[in-house]
């Protein structure tokens, strides 16, 4: 079972980035996926959560507007669309599943990601 962040890297402030979630051992439209972000020195903090009904449930008020998340469930992958990129988002991005609803503590969540590099900056 392995989950896989992908799509992080370099961009400007004021950008666009999708983050990619893809999954191998498991079928993801069964889980609820998290999306979570670590940035130096700070714990880790939730952003969103996309349930198996593909309901969206947001953690972070600084991102409410400015990040969604989606499914290609034929492709098993889950997606984090985030705009209007600030250098306060930079930080590891990480993709988790729960087989609950969706929750906002990283410990509820018993698959991970390997994180992937989000860096804003001009």
């Amino acid at each position: 079972v392995q989950l896989q962040a992908s799509g992080g890297g370099l961009v400007q402030p004021g950008g666009s980035l999708r983050l990619s979630c893809a999954a191998s051992g498991i079928t993801l439209e069964s889980y609820s996926i998290g999306w979570f972000r670590q940035a130096p020195g700070k714990g880790r903090e939730g952003i969103l959560c996309i349930n198996w009904r593909d309901g969206i449930t947001h953690y972070q008020d600084s991102m409410t507007n400015r990040a969604t998340a989606s499914r290609d469930n034929a492709k098993n992958t889950v997606y984090l669309q985030m705009s209007r990129l600030e250098p306060e988002d930079t930080a590891v991005y990480y993709c988790a599943a729960t087989d609950t609803w969706c929750r906002q503590n990283p410990d509820d969540y018993n698959i991970w990601g390997q994180g992937t590099q989000v860096t804003v900056s001009s």
